[in-house]
């Protein structure tokens, strides 16, 4: 078998067998395939697409090129959630210890943020002492004994996929469904749990700008899950809006814990809830209804909040800057973002917002880049709020001074003025 028969084939527009797919993969991470020839055949895969069994296969082949997590010894179900991505999103820290406190376990990969999406893994080592690089046995051990654990991605989980994300990258070939869905189901697989809930987002703050796109990718990764044995639900969900009103590593994590504790944040607690509604549908079989009512109480009842407690402690993290999330890192600078004008806020572009937090120093543009955990912005006027002119749209917070006056600029670039009130999108588009 040859790479460069494979990739006139599907040059030509021709389906791939199983036993070529792998051949591709194999040859990808031990290096027998070289990178000119890995992007001769992303770019055939981007212009001629996949059929859903050459997916499949492809995603398969791709969780299994690197370490495979058996959670077979964890007593109980086991369960995931994956977000793709967009600005304030908050919703790991609320998510897992609803579910956590219902008994289902909760075994979780997550990842650092990049360019105007932030990560959880940053969001978490706000808290100080929180570790987020625990061994694999230790990984485990925490969720047998507390029923949820979130660590960084394992260096040898699902290589395929960094040796194809970084080509991919660089040759204009990302926007592909087939290989977007492979990226993100191989390493979800991979992950080893039995359910798997995808937050899939769609607008300007999202990969996905349209919620047909969204519906398209996340029916290919439920396809995916599926047929690899794992029971998969998307929740598509708006991010035309940031999520909630702190942007911004402590800023957020104070958030969660507003919402954990019983203060209603509407569209944050909503996205949580219908998430963590459909993990406990999948994992006990039960209706949505009952689901919901099951997550309302955990979160009412103050469970979900002594899970996160708990949590947090058995990771190392301070207990007492969750008590008191003063003490969380804060900024030595704020400034007021005021409005230009009277009138609605007709939209916001979340991208944009996303970037301003980026400048203050919450987010960074390259790996390399050094997160200020206090950064931020906290929002007071949404979509749809009517605003006077003077007025404070939103709270700038940083430790560079500097970066004040560009991120204003950024942040009131976002943001379009009219005189009437705006339709809105729904906030939950549609469960898949």
């Amino acid at each position: 078998m040859r790479i460069y028969d494979i990739i006139a084939k599907k040059r030509d527009g021709f389906e791939l067998t199983d036993e070529e797919i792998a051949f591709f993969v194999k040859g990808s991470v031990d290096g027998t395939i070289k990178d000119y020839q890995i992007t001769a055949l992303l770019m055939a895969i981007y212009l001629k697409g996949m059929t859903d069994r050459e997916t499949v296969a492809l995603t398969i082949k791709m969780a299994e090129s690197g370490d495979m997590l058996d959670l077979s010894g964890i007593d109980g179900v086991t369960a995931d959630k994956h977000s793709t991505g967009g600005v304030g999103d908050k919703t790991t820290l609320i998510v897992t210890p609803i579910v956590a406190s219902l008994g289902i376990k909760v075994a979780k990969m997550s990842g650092r943020g990049l360019g105007h999406t932030g990560g959880t893994i940053d969001k978490l080592e706000a808290i100080e002492g929180f570790d987020t690089a625990l061994s694999p046995a230790r990984f485990i051990e925490n969720v047998k004994k507390h029923g949820i654990c979130v660590v960084g991605q394992t260096g040898n989980l699902a290589p395929a996929d960094k040796i194809f994300y970084a080509l991919r990258d660089a040759t204009a070939t990302v926007g592909c469904m087939p290989l977007i869905a492979s990226s993100i189901m191989s390493k979800k697989l991979a992950a080893g749990s039995e359910c798997i809930v995808l937050d899939v987002k769609y607008g300007s703050g999202a990969f996905m700008k349209t919620a047909e796109d969204a519906e398209a990718l996340s029916k290919m990764m439920v396809d995916i899950g599926t047929k690899a044995g794992r029971k998969v639900a998307a929740v598509i969900s708006d991010m035309d809006t940031p999520l909630g009103f702190g942007i911004g590593n402590s800023l957020e994590i104070k958030e969660a814990v507003e919402v954990l504790k019983g203060e209603n944040v509407s569209d944050l607690k909503e996205v949580c809830l219908t998430l963590a509604a459909n993990i406990i549908k999948l994992a006990e079989g039960t209706t949505i209804e009952d689901a919901r009512t099951k997550v309302e109480t955990a979160l009412s009842s103050g469970a979900a909040y002594e899970k996160f407690k708990e949590f947090i402690a058995s990771q190392g993290g301070s207990i007492e800057q969750i008590e008191n999330t003063e003490l969380l890192p804060s900024a030595e600078f704020k400034s007021e973002v005021l409005s230009p004008y009277d009138g609605y806020i007709c939209r916001m572009n979340a991208e944009k917002i996303g970037s301003a937090s980026v400048i203050l120093g919450a987010g960074r543009e390259k790996k390399e880049d050094k997160i200020d955990f206090g950064a931020g912005i906290v929002l007071h006027k949404k979509t749809g709020d009517f605003c006077k002119k003077g007025e404070s749209l939103a709270t700038l917070y940083t430790n560079k001074a500097d970066t004040l006056k560009s991120a204003e600029k950024c942040f009131l670039e976002a943001i379009s003025f009219g005189e009437d009130e705006p339709n809105r999108n729904e906030l939950i588009y549609k469960v898949v």
